[in-house]
């Protein structure tokens, strides 16, 4: 079972590691990844949900399933009113901190003397106040994190500003206790750091919303009724009420409701949010229509194949939740890396502390609150948490506005380290709609007779280029024979008894096979090849009966499509069955330099891994089913789809559009996206890794200068939003020209 869930008390990275503890920890959880950016978490396995939830809860956070639409239209509006709380908190701390700013701008604060005493005592007060309701989450969070023996991002904050506010508060009380000089309250850095990390969550909360526009526009797509022809009525339904098997009509302009099949009528769709692809198709009787397009122009009817979570758009959606809220091998280093990042500044704070105790000059107290306070207050492991997950989700929504569905974070990652990509001929470089384009008889067979025998044989067969030869005879008419003894030879062809004779119909090892001589239709075999057809022998009673040759012509977009990945850098091989001939023309077509052919569907896996030990990083492009294995072995495996099967198990990312120009579109995706992590990453770091020393106070002995909390304060803000920001760069990522 799977459980998606929301999470709710997460302020920072340090709490994911707790959260993922937390439910790895829950016997029969076999997986569990948390979204910070997302504050959800995926969690696989058969423990019971109560169970699940209980653990979050004991482990200081709060959970709550997302098992419907509705379940994440209640978490957006939570998430709407959260916003707005934080906005109206922000805007009281800013009220009480403006003027407190202003008056340490300009030097104007009163002393502790006389009315400067009351003055203090009621910005005591005041700031008590803004603590309590503009920063009541931080104290609450801190103490739910004692509790649970963690510490995290509330933690460091709640930690500095209380101290420096109980510091002020004992100084305002007793001034005496300090020596005149060191007799400077905080009240101001209290209520101006807290102003400060809300505007930042405001800006940060704002800022992520856009991350996620991709997948909220997939779920806009899905229509809310739909218009039902019921008893000979046509009545408009709930889209929850529509069953299987029903019959449904689309006007202009209107949403399809569900996946069907055309039964009446004609028109043009728009399926562009699903494939990336701009143009509308012409959509016929018997031609599939997927939920969510839109249709253009005419009007029909259609009978419903696919309703609620089986649909197109479900699926599609389902997989780029998921994917957004899978972590590559750098999320998962930078979890590590923030589990321990707290109780290290904590620890660095102490040894601040001791260090200005110890080495200070006076006013010794004011240097050790003032160091020890700014420390706790920058450096805040939010940035660090962010930089990954933000990056996914909006890396992952632009894929999938191109029409391409990207399985998890690893397969992102992965997809920009390749330099090798292997192409499968049929249906990945060339349509895979085979026509039967010539026939080459011998003196006893004629054209049609010829037909009919190689109809008849491959009547059963679901391969391409059986459907030809079946559809070749169907349009003239033929009738065909029966067939017994059938059996199929794998990458060979087939052979069966049909009017008391023996019939052999495939490739040229078929025939070796069975020691049939054709060397008279040898030569006609080569021509036909080397035009980039494909020959097929047909032998009765081991005798050559003739040729049928079946031509797929290449996509319209191949060749642009295999130039992109060259100029990406990449090394493009087109692995077939095929003959050596027939796909050496295809590749020139195509603009393939190099063709490995008469490749047994068994053995490309085989070719997947010879590649991959001359230390190539290999993707494999294939059609998802007679390529499942290579797939699967490759480092990515690309599954060209056809717009409705998306959930093919075997890839790592699939094409909806079927066109090979997603490939470079996926891997341009995948190194913007990595690129974009690394400069997270890096900003993040070295924000920290500046920050923290500065904040210690490692230029005060050289330079004579110290951070003052209320900079560490923003700077701690704008670290976040800075990540925020930068990842929402992803999302005018311009496709591959």
């Amino acid at each position: 079972m799977q459980f998606r869930l929301s999470i709710s008390g997460m302020s920072c990275a340090g709490c994911v590691a707790s959260v993922e503890k937390a439910l790895n920890g829950v016997d029969g959880v076999t997986q569990a990844s948390v979204n910070f950016a997302e504050h959800t978490a995926e969690v696989v396995g058969d423990a019971p949900l109560q169970t699940i939830i209980k653990a979050v809860v004991n482990a200081g956070y709060d959970a709550a399933e997302l098992r419907s639409s509705e379940d994440e239209q209640e978490k957006e509006a939570s998430e709407l009113a959260y916003y707005k709380q934080l906005l109206r908190k922000t805007l009281v701390a800013g009220l009480v901190a403006l003027p407190l700013f202003l008056l340490s701008v300009f030097d104007a604060m009163p002393g502790l003397q006389g009315a400067g005493r009351v003055f203090w005592a009621v910005v005591g007060l005041l700031s008590l106040f803004v603590m309590i309701y503009s920063g009541g989450r931080f104290y609450s969070g801190a103490l739910k994190a004692f509790k649970n023996h963690n510490a995290n991002m509330d933690t460091l904050i709640a930690l500095g500003t209380g101290s420096a506010w109980v510091y002020s508060v004992i100084l305002v009380a007793v001034p005496t206790l300090v020596p005149e000089i060191a007799r400077h309250v905080y009240f101001e850095a209290t209520v101006i750091i807290i102003a400060l990390i809300n505007l930042g969550s405001v800006l940060e909360t704002r800022a992520r919303g856009k991350t996620s526009e991709a997948l909220k526009r997939l779920i806009g797509l899905q229509p809310k009724t739909a218009r039902a022809v019921r008893d000979g009525q046509e009545i408009d339904v709930a889209i929850t009420d529509v069953g299987l098997d029903e019959t449904l009509r689309v006007r202009p302009g209107e949403k399809i409701a569900v996946d069907g099949v055309i039964i009446d009528g004609h028109s043009t769709v728009d399926e562009s949010m699903l494939t990336g692809e701009p143009m509308p198709k012409e959509k016929l009787i018997g031609d599939e229509v997927v939920g969510g397009t839109i249709n253009k122009v005419g009007s029909f009817l259609f009978k419903t194949t696919r309703i609620g979570k089986d649909t197109a758009l479900a699926q599609i959606i389902e997989l780029v939740r998921r994917a957004q809220n899978s972590k590559p091998a750098i999320g998962r280093l930078v979890d590590k890396i923030a589990a321990v990042f707290v109780p290290t500044v904590l620890i660095i704070a102490v040894l601040t502390f001791m260090v200005w105790f110890n080495f200070g000059p006076e006013p010794r107290a004011s240097y050790i609150l003032v160091t020890t306070m700014t420390v706790l207050i920058i450096a805040c492991p939010c940035a660090l948490g962010l930089a990954t997950p933000i990056s996914i989700m909006v890396g992952v929504g632009k894929a999938a506005e191109f029409g391409i569905l990207i399985r998890n974070g690893e397969a992102l990652q992965r997809a920009g380290q390749l330099n090798t990509i292997i192409l499968d001929k049929t249906g990945t470089v060339t349509e895979g709609k085979p026509t039967v384009s010539n026939i080459v008889t011998t003196a006893q067979w004629p054209e049609e007779k010829l037909l009919t025998v190689a109809a008849s044989i491959e009547l059963g067969s679901e391969h391409p280029l059986a459907q030809a030869i079946v559809d070749a005879a169907k349009e003239k008419s033929l009738k065909l024979d029966e067939v017994t003894n059938f059996q199929a030879i794998a990458g060979q062809g087939v052979m069966c008894n049909m009017n008391a004779q023996e019939v052999f119909l495939g490739n040229e090892k078929l025939m070796h096979s069975y020691k049939i001589n054709i060397d008279s239709l040898r030569p006609d075999a080569q021509a036909l090849a080397e035009k980039g057809e494909t020959p097929m022998y047909l032998a009765v009673n081991k005798k050559p009966a003739g040729l049928i040759a079946v031509a797929d012509p290449i996509k319209p977009d191949s060749y642009v499509a295999i130039q992109q990945l060259k100029k990406l850098g990449l090394k493009v091989i087109m692995v077939t069955g095929d003959h050596q001939a027939t796909a050496m023309a295809i590749a020139e077509q195509a603009g393939i330099d190099e063709v490995v052919a008469d490749v047994l569907p068994q053995d490309k896996a085989d070719q997947v891994r010879h590649y991959q030990q001359q230390k190539h990083i290999v993707g494999m492009v294939g059609d998802g089913i007679n390529d499942a294995p290579a797939l699967a072995s490759a480092d990515v495996g690309f599954a060209i789809g056809t717009g409705t099967d998306v959930a093919m198990e075997s890839a790592d990312i699939t094409l909806i559009s079927g066109s090979l120009k997603g490939v470079a579109d996926a891997i341009a995706v995948s190194r913007a996206t990595i690129k974009n992590i690394k400069q997270n990453l890096l900003g993040a770091f070295i924000y920290n890794v500046i920050g923290i020393p500065v904040a210690a106070g490692i230029l005060f002995p050289f330079m004579g200068l110290l951070l003052n909390p209320v900079i560490a304060g923003a700077a701690m803000a704008m670290s976040s939003v800075s990540v925020v920001s930068n990842a929402n760069r992803l999302r005018f990522f311009k496709r591959v020209e």
